[in-house]
């Protein structure tokens, strides 16, 4: 199995994606076959992760994934490559609200979804990337705290970012000489690197004219301060991933020619998910709303996955040859799914962040607005509420939500999902359908049962 080395951080804003980004554009130019894979529900990492290792990247989930969907993406992850960079998500240890305390083997009430998680399923070592900006010898005691901190984890190596200089560097060099832990580098301040975000994170990789400039960028800062060789000697094959068979997809297909909604404004589909589509024999028919095309007439299926209709909610609104071949599909009674944005534009309308209210499909009875955002983040377990295309009624989805968007308005709804969130606490109904048409602001990442 190809090895792999998982890149965390004690907190989100380090600089992991940056430090990933960076290391898989420096490793690509040198001629190393890497490939990457991105821990949790994120969909925006990856597609920059693409532009650096010029490989698809899989999402890896502990909490959402059955066993056997993870080994699969793993497996996936690792295909024709020499090594596996893997990004974490937030800190270390943080992950859904689980009860329990971890024993001995590392083993606690279950997974929680954790980067931590990834790394004691799969035994794969840990580059821990700490950010040293109002840093000396203290950083040793917080490196020594997350290296000691969980049985079955293994913090392997230790990348300082933002250090202020030479003096700065040795100064931390120093204090970590106790603890056994290699340092690999420390990589200075650039903030020619920083990369915009908006409110769902980074600023979509298809959205940056520059991408390849700033990566020859990150690619030459790490280059520079990084022990590259010595790094790459931390990765190790997966030791602790379970072999069986395959798993059956994440998803239903929801038919056998499926019309996918692809570009800004409907980027969010799981990799796995498609992928699973497509091994079960369907065919990936992409089509996009925002250049006005209407999905394809032999589909006989639709899915608008997740994205940013809330920034072009006027150019979707008049794109009329999309709204009419949509709205065709599902007078022929063709199955229609939405993922939270792809939710919001089968609705009856959209009122953007300025208050401005944009006609949608009007397939189903529902009314979004940005116009007072409220932030809904968690993980999801979602049960059909009557039989359909995703399923017989009962049947057990874990999914993700993150949106900044209120339902103002489903009369008449009739529910997709009932909710629970990761403790299994009772969220009510989700979503809705009409006919073959259905949505909800859940992404589905895999099957539960």
């Amino acid at each position: 199995m190809t090895r792999g080395l998982i890149v965390a951080a004690p907190a989100s804003g380090s600089g992991k994606t940056l430090v990933t980004l960076a290391l898989l554009s420096h490793l690509r130019r040198a001629g190393v076959a890497v490939a990457s894979a991105k821990v949790g529900p994120d969909y925006i990492d990856g597609a920059f992760h693409r532009a650096a290792s010029g490989r698809g990247c899989v999402n890896l989930d502990t909490w959402a994934m059955r066993p056997a969907t993870l080994r699969a993406n793993i497996a996936r992850a690792g295909e024709g490559a020499a090594v596996v960079l893997v990004e974490g998500v937030m800190g270390l240890f943080d992950g859904a609200p689980v009860d329990g305390a971890w024993d001995e083997a590392g083993e606690g009430a279950g997974p929680d979804g954790s980067t931590a998680d990834l790394a004691a399923t799969t035994g794969w070592p840990v580059l821990l990337v700490v950010d040293a900006r109002g840093m000396g010898a203290s950083a040793a005691a917080l490196v020594r705290g997350y290296a000691g901190f969980r049985p079955g984890v293994e913090v392997a190596g230790v990348l300082f970012n933002r250090t202020g200089g030479p003096g700065h560097e040795e100064v931390l060099r120093r204090a970590c000489r106790p603890l056994g832990l290699p340092v690999l580098g420390a990589l200075p301040r650039r903030e020619a690197l920083a990369l915009p975000s908006r409110h769902l994170g980074l600023v979509q990789a298809a959205e940056h004219g520059d991408l390849e400039a700033f990566l020859d960028r990150a690619a030459a800062w790490v280059g520079d301060a990084v022990d590259v060789e010595a790094l790459l000697a931390l990765a190790r094959p997966a030791a602790h991933v379970d072999a069986g068979g395959a798993a059956a997809p994440a998803l239903p297909p929801l038919g056998q020619r499926i019309a996918v909604a692809r570009d800004a404004a409907f980027a969010f589909a799981y990799p796995h998910v498609l992928q699973a589509w497509r091994a079960a024999g369907a065919e990936i028919a992409p089509f996009s709303p925002l250049a006005d095309e209407p999905p394809d007439a032999a589909a006989d299926a639709v899915f608008l996955p997740g994205g940013y209709p809330e920034l072009h909610a006027g150019r979707l609104a008049e794109a009329g040859r999309f709204m009419a071949g949509l709205r065709r599909r599902a007078e022929d009674g063709a199955p229609v799914y939405g993922e939270c944005g792809g939710y919001m534009a089968l609705g009856r309308g959209l009122t953007d962040a300025a208050g401005e209210r944009h006609a949608m499909l009007g397939l189903l009875p529902v009314e979004t607005s940005f116009a007072a955002p409220r932030m809904t983040l968690g993980y999801r377990q979602a049960r059909l509420a009557a039989e359909g295309p995703l399923g017989p009624q009962g049947a057990g989805f874990r999914g993700h939500e993150f949106h900044f968007a209120r339902l103002v308005g489903d009369e008449g709804a009739t529910p997709l999902f009932a909710c629970r969130d990761a403790r299994g606490r009772e969220l009510g109904p989700a979503g809705c359908r009409r006919g073959s048409v259905m949505g909800a602001f859940v992404h589905l990442i895999d099957r539960a049962d």
